[in-house]
């Protein structure tokens, strides 16, 4: 069934809950485990937005898209390539992308957003679904210049580790085909990525299956399905939004 989870402060305390246009219908217990409705409904424009899930640790692929691959002429992996987004960097939408005190260009990369929903542990490809609750939107940000700054050590962790540099939402859709989804990201709204979620390397159920193998995977994790061409560079001051179809648009300003 297809639904909207979104997570919100609500005076002072986190909660959750279902979204149906611009009403918010809260629940309580497990996001994951039979969540039970309050009967409680806000308005979405009077709350502030929490990141969707609270995730252990957020996964971001490299080189998963073979339209940024064939640009950058960078060779097949063999087996998923990926990083971790450090807890720091989890922003929720419509909050402020903050500079870092480097001098240095930062870019912006949609994605779409895999969220875990029941423990994976070393599963199955045909098993991998059963264990995604559903998807969301994400931007990773990254300040590239510092990547291969020092020649001994590609520096993914601190390119992409930056406070604020993990945006997610505004919501987890369940009940998507990603096969079918596109990501766009607009910059000041101008389109500057637009490609679909089918040209993955690695499907999701392939993606979910071997991560799992490496790592324990729990409810809320997060796994950013990488991007793909049109990646490009904010000013302080630029709005980027990441607009994925049944999941929504996640909005921040970089300042």
């Amino acid at each position: 069934m297809q639904q909207q989870w979104i997570r919100f402060e609500t005076t002072g305390k986190a909660s959750f809950g279902t979204l149906a246009g611009e009403v918010v219908h809260e629940h309580e217990g497990d996001m994951f485990d039979r969540p039970q409705p309050t009967g409680r409904r806000f308005a979405l424009a009077d709350l502030a937005l929490l990141t969707p899930t609270v995730p252990t640790k957020v996964i971001a692929l490299w080189n998963n898209f073979h339209a940024l691959a064939e640009k950058l002429k960078l060779g097949a992996p063999a087996e998923p390539l990926y990083l971790l987004k450090a807890p720091n960097s989890y922003l929720a939408a419509n909050q402020t992308i903050r500079k870092p005190r480097c001098d240095a260009k930062v870019a912006f990369e949609g994605e779409l957003g895999i969220v875990i929903g029941k423990t994976c542990s070393g599963v199955a490809e045909a098993d991998a679904l059963d264990h995604v609750f559903g998807y969301t939107c994400a931007n990773d940000v990254t300040v590239s210049e510092i990547l291969n700054r020092d020649p001994s050590f590609t520096q993914w962790d601190r390119a992409k580790g930056f406070d604020t540099f993990c945006p997610m939402g505004p919501v987890v859709a369940t009940g998507l085909d990603p096969a079918t989804l596109t990501v766009t990201t607009l910059l000041n709204g101008e389109v500057r990525q637009n490609y679909p979620v089918s040209d993955m390397r690695f499907s999701v159920q392939r993606l979910v299956s071997l991560i799992s193998f490496d790592m324990t995977l729990n409810p809320g994790d997060v796994i950013l399905c990488g991007t793909s061409v049109g990646v490009g560079a904010m000013k302080p001051g630029s709005l980027v939004e990441v607009e994925i179809g049944g999941i929504g648009k996640l909005s921040n300003r970089f300042a």
